[in-house]
């Protein structure tokens, strides 16, 4: 049995109440779908999609061409279809999507939409959000009050807020200099946050980046989050969508293996912590990549307002395609292209692939 002061707590976002305060990070692309999703949320967390390259995802599995609000749309309804809470999480970075993924996931039932990888400000007035939980994710507490003014003029304040420390996986939000320093530790950065969670309405605050354990939970908690979220630990189960060969290198890796892409980076313009041994990060380091990108989901506008923007497009040199070497990490046309594996910092500590349950039952607790 466990003890009385490990009991997870229940999560409560917009009156809906997640009974394990667990969410499954969304990982992109195509590692979080609706059998993640679902797993999760049918064993009490809060299960997450990833809006990335879905179109492109589930126009293949269906064998016909849908566009990106579709495809969000019919995703939701499928990760919410067994019971449980499931939402999605959108980039803002991905701006050619962005608007269509959250009418979308809005449409679909999502009950949450997570929303990072640059600050949501407008979020609330994309679509009436009706009873889906607008929920942004930052990394100070700064970034969470430039949201909280910007939403109070929409009428609107966050349903809870992510609170993502230098220890996540994929892309960080703080610059290469800013990743050890002491005062950027989620430990540190977590009761800033929550003291200002207290001013704009008392919301949730859902601690991120690095937690690992039951213990690791518990020890948060204690210090004042409502929840966590977690990532690596999903992206290792049978349910995640990753391709076998990303989970195994996953559960290979060493610690000295997981660190944050400096010189070839991400077009998103953002730290990314990969591992060292992901090929396409291997060909980027040593020029062997030629410049090529067919897929477009981080280009940016250009002067004329046209979405034709992308450094991997013209330089191979400094930056790695994002959206060809996380799709092939997915499966999807890996004989075209070299896989990007993205990890959490805490990944090496992995040592095997487990169904969702299983690791769920870990998590909160319970002994096996």
């Amino acid at each position: 049995m466990p003890d009385a002061q490990s009991v997870l707590p229940p999560l409560v976002i917009k009156s809906k109440r997640i009974a394990v305060p667990i969410v499954q990070g969304g990982m992109g692309v195509g590692v979080s779908l609706h059998p993640l999703a679902s797993a999760v949320a049918r064993e009490g967390g809060l299960g997450l999609l990833s809006s990335a390259a879905l179109d492109r995802l589930v126009s293949r599995r269906l064998h016909r061409t849908v566009d990106t609000y579709e495809a969000v749309r019919d995703e939701v309804v499928l990760a919410r279809s067994q019971g449980g809470f499931a939402g999605i999480n959108i980039m803002v970075a991905l701006q050619r999507d962005y608007v269509d993924s959250v009418k979308g996931a809005i449409d679909g039932g999502a009950d949450v939409i997570v929303a990072g990888a640059g600050l949501p400000t407008s979020l609330p007035a994309i679509h009436d959000p009706r009873d889906t939980a607008l929920i942004p994710i930052v990394s100070s507490a700064r970034a969470l009050e430039i949201i909280c003014k910007k939403w109070e003029k929409l009428r609107y304040r966050p349903d809870a807020v992510v609170l993502e420390g230098p220890l996540a996986g994929g892309h960080l939000g703080f610059r290469l200099n800013e990743i050890d320093l002491p005062s950027n530790a989620l430990e540190v950065l977590l009761p800033q946050a929550k003291d200002l969670a207290r001013r704009y309405g008392d919301f949730p605050v859902i601690a991120a980046g690095g937690i690992f354990t039951h213990e690791d939970i518990v020890r948060f908690m204690q210090q004042g989050a409502d929840g966590v979220q977690m990532a690596t630990r999903f992206l290792a189960t049978e349910e995640s969508s990753a391709d076998v060969a990303y989970k195994q290198a996953v559960v290979a890796a060493t610690k000295e293996d997981i660190l944050v892409a400096r010189d070839s980076a991400s077009p998103c313009g953002l730290p990314f912590r990969v591992l060292r041994q992901s090929p396409m990060f291997v060909s980027a380091l040593q020029r062997r990549r030629k410049p090529h990108c067919d897929k477009g989901y981080v280009l940016q506008n250009d002067a004329r307002g046209a979405f034709s923007l992308c450094p991997a497009k013209d330089d191979s040199d400094h930056h790695f395609c994002i959206c060809n070497g996380l799709l092939s990490s997915a499966g999807y046309n890996p004989e075209a292209e070299e896989p990007l594996y993205t990890v959490g910092s805490n990944a090496y500590r992995v040592e095997s692939v487990v169904p969702v349950k299983v690791l769920m039952d870990e998590l909160r607790g319970r002994a096996p």
